[in-house]
């Protein structure tokens, strides 16, 4: 199975009451991870490559490593998706080197230009058999060069969806409802401790996303920033060395709630991230002699695996939907 858009699996996602899991990859054991999970829960996925990961990984290698997941894994659809293009010229370049869906996040600009930006992208995309995925309302956080302070984030207006679906027709929106990017969605100071000391994060605003949905019907929404920071990772982290302090996420029950909804497209990072570096922190500890990157990249690959199978199963709703 060649590399597919994301068309028919949010139609799918969106009458079925799940949503596709979009991971972002950086190397070959997190691609590895990711699609293995979800060739042995037979799930679709969308594998995503932000702007820090082109950078890090350079964009043929990348590519080249989906590649070689879509021959491995030749029964699950697959997605190869830019994550927060920043402009016309990024995405132009990602189309043009074969992915098939692109994100231009232009929400950082005034209604208007957000509008025209994502039309010039959309047009462009269109005409390669490529969709599209846009942004209205900031999401506070940081993720590789996205970067937003809580003061200048935003939540989605639901009165302005349908002018920017309709002006710019785009296939897909990410919105704003309260998730963030990193590992440390929100303060203490925003959260309530529980019996044990645990933070407890605000709910997401579910009142934008049932109106935004009445206003879109049918039309697939985005979740950004919405990995949970296990706090089991978090812990082995902390215990080998690491210093996250109060890294918070977004509850998963949440995140169940909104697939079943119109979120058809949930992204998932610092999950990944924190598993990957909990094995490694804890075979570098555990092992000192150990000096094979296989040691110790094994170990996080298998974590990598498991954090994907857990959301294929319990939070997307995605098992044997490929």
């Amino acid at each position: 199975m060649a590399l597919v858009t994301s068309t028919e699996m949010f139609k799918k996602a969106y009458e079925g009451g799940y949503a596709i899991g979009a991971f972002n990859v950086n190397n070959m054991e997190i691609v590895q991870g990711i699609t293995e999970a979800a060739a042995e829960l037979h799930s679709p996925v969308i594998l995503q490559a932000s702007a820090g990961a082109r950078k890090y990984a350079n964009p043929t290698y990348l590519r080249k490593l989906v590649e070689a997941a879509v021959i491995e894994c030749p029964d699950i659809p697959i997605v190869l998706h830019l994550d927060h293009g920043a402009d016309f010229e990024t995405c132009k370049s990602c189309i043009d080197g074969g992915f098939t869906s692109v994100m231009i996040d232009a929400s950082k600009y005034p209604f208007e230009e957000n509008i025209e930006i994502t039309k010039k992208v959309v047009e462009y995309a269109h005409d390669h058999g490529v969709v599209v995925e846009a942004e209205l309302g900031k999401l506070a956080g940081i993720e590789d060069d996205v970067n937003v302070s809580a003061e200048d984030s935003s939540y989605t207006q639901p009165e302005e969806v349908e002018e920017f679906v309709g002006k710019t027709g785009v296939d897909s929106l990410a919105i704003a409802i309260g998730t963030s990017h990193g590992a440390y969605k929100f303060t203490p100071e925003q959260c309530t401790r529980n019996e044990e000391g645990i933070l407890l994060p605000p709910p997401l605003r579910f009142d934008i996303l049932e109106e935004v949905s009445k206003r879109l019907p049918g039309f697939p929404i985005v979740l950004h920033g919405a990995s949970s920071v296990p706090q089991e990772y978090v812990k082995i982290i902390n215990a080998n060395g690491g210093a996250l302090k109060d890294a918070i996420g977004v509850p998963e029950d949440q995140l169940r709630q909104a697939a079943r909804s119109a979120v058809c497209k949930i992204n998932i990072d610092s999950d990944l991230r924190l598993g990957l570096t909990a094995g490694c922190r804890q075979v570098f500890c555990e092992h000192p002699e150990y000096f094979d990157p296989r040691q110790y990249l094994t170990v996080g690959r298998a974590n990598v695996k498991a954090v994907v199978a857990h959301k294929i199963k319990t939070v997307l709703g995605s098992e044997g939907k490929a």
